[in-house]
């Protein structure tokens, strides 16, 4: 006789998953204090995007012209659109300059890519509710939506490496979303699990797209493409759309053993609000994380070494292991996707410029001879110690050492930071920049009066907390 979907034992990890989403409170204060600055970091970051044209390309309606009743407006635009093609328009925007916060472990990532689909849905949700007579959401839900998809996205991101496989991290985008985005629709945990189910069944990209020879643009909307299609299957849920209980473990046919080696997926500690409260924060450099600490110490070295570039011999990056394996790079570079993911690249740019933003990475800028001739200089080695920090859940840190030694035989100090600046251990002295950062940001594209009061409500919590969400997306329109 066969079984119902009722009386097959539904996989533990959707199961927890779902019941941490519709029953956790937040209660860590710190946690949604640090998601209140994640929330305008990554609008911020999403604002300054739209000053590069290929990101703009990618924005809008489907089909142009196409009007929606309530929809989520896009901020910085005039789209207004469907909440799943809301999500890919944030979501890509936030993601574009590879600026917004970062999740390292055995698995990567960038925990705010989820905005995309849980300010969608906000901004949507409230104003259908309010058509309806009925309340709107408040932004504090959207800080717990944020915590919670961090964690969800983050803790699965401990032990099990996508990447190890050649799978894309934003499967984990996809999941998170998908988990809280239902809860936001009203979901009940069985119409949690149904989505979750048919998230996982999705797959996810392969990594492809981050490595050479096909390094490109999609890894800028890939994350934007995770969370939309997130939105779509929390919606099909809420219409009853069933789902699968076995997706991860079903012997021949479920995500482990087709995509995951025949391992379990594991979650090595209960869901809570570690993961935003550990979030790293992008504050200084639009570059791959795993060099963030490489950029600073090369840009303490530039006014050392800026009038002695001919003179260079040698540059040695002594660094971890995940950044050998994913940022290590030499020859040719194609593409901006391609250079803010090389920590020679990065370096050249700190030591040769004193500063790194985006636009460094166009090709009007990595024309110039002298960066490849640098990068030709460079040699980059694996510190154990290193290693084992990074992986160290009491440290976390992501070193890099950068020395430049001379052609007389003489040398700069061997510049080593530990720890970035967005890291939790310097996250006193982050803050205060991370504002400056979000202010500059939005000035790139709105007038000095709404600049002006986007900084005011975006660093007042309270306010912010209390606002609806329709409200609060309505101010950067």
């Amino acid at each position: 006789m066969l079984k119902t979907e009722q009386e097959i034992k539904t996989d533990t990890l959707l199961e927890e998953i779902a019941d941490y989403v519709l029953n956790k409170e937040i209660t860590s204060e710190e946690a949604l204090s640090t998601a209140h600055n994640v929330l305008i970091d990554t609008l911020g970051c999403g604002i300054l995007a739209l000053s590069y044209p290929e990101c703009t390309k990618l924005l809008g309606p489907i089909v142009p012209g196409t009007t929606v009743p309530n929809g989520t407006r896009i901020p910085g635009t005039s789209h207004v659109l469907d909440p799943v093609q809301g999500a890919f328009n944030i979501g890509a925007m936030i993601r574009w300059l590879d600026f917004n916060d970062t999740w390292l472990a055995a698995e990567w990532g960038h925990p705010s890519d989820n905005l995309g689909g849980i300010l969608a849905v906000a901004d949507f949700l409230s104003q259908e509710r309010i058509s309806k007579g009925q309340e709107p959401l408040k932004m504090l839900e959207v800080l717990e939506m944020m915590v919670k998809a961090h964690e969800i996205q983050g803790i699965l991101a401990l032990e099990n490496s996508l990447n190890r496989v050649g799978l894309d991290h934003v499967l984990y985008v996809k999941i998170a979303t998908t988990a809280v985005v239902t809860k936001m629709l009203g979901g009940s945990k069985q119409e949690i699990i149904n989505a979750l189910s048919n998230a996982w069944i999705d797959n996810s990209s392969l990594r492809t797209y981050r490595h050479a020879p096909n390094t490109g643009s999609r890894k800028s909307w890939a994350a934007g493409d995770a969370t939309s299609r997130a939105v779509r299957l929390a919606l099909m849920s809420m219409k009853g759309e069933m789902g699968y209980p076995t997706a991860l473990s079903a012997p021949g046919w479920g995500f482990q053993d087709v995509l995951f080696n025949k391992q379990p997926l594991v979650l090595s500690q209960s869901l809570d609000s570690y993961v935003m409260e550990n979030v790293l924060f992008k504050v200084s450099f639009p570059a791959e994380f795993h060099a963030q600490t490489a950029a600073e110490a090369s840009v303490t070295l530039h006014p050392e070494v800026a009038n002695r570039l001919d003179e260079i011999d040698q540059i040695t990056i002594t660094t971890h292991e995940s950044a050998i394996r994913i940022i290590d790079k030499t020859g040719p570079l194609n593409n901006p996707a391609d250079r803010d993911h090389c920590i020679q690249y990065i370096t050249a740019i700190g030591l040769l410029k004193g500063d790194i933003r985006a636009e460094h990475y166009e090709d009007d800028v990595a024309s110039d001879p002298i960066i490849d001739q640098l990068r030709d200089k460079m040699v980059v080695t694996e510190n154990k110690a290193y290693t084992e920090d990074y992986l160290d859940p009491t440290k976390r840190s992501i070193a890099n050492a950068v020395q430049v030694h001379f052609k007389d035989g003489t040398s700069t100090e061997d510049i080593e930071v530990e720890y970035p600046l967005g890291h939790r251990f310097r996250r006193d002295e982050a803050i205060p920049k991370v504002r400056e950062k979000y202010a500059a940001n939005i000035a790139t594209h709105y007038s000095d009066k709404q600049r002006d009061k986007l900084v005011e409500v975006g660093n007042d919590y309270q306010r912010l907390v209390e606002m609806n969400a329709n409200e609060f997306v309505e101010l950067f329109v």
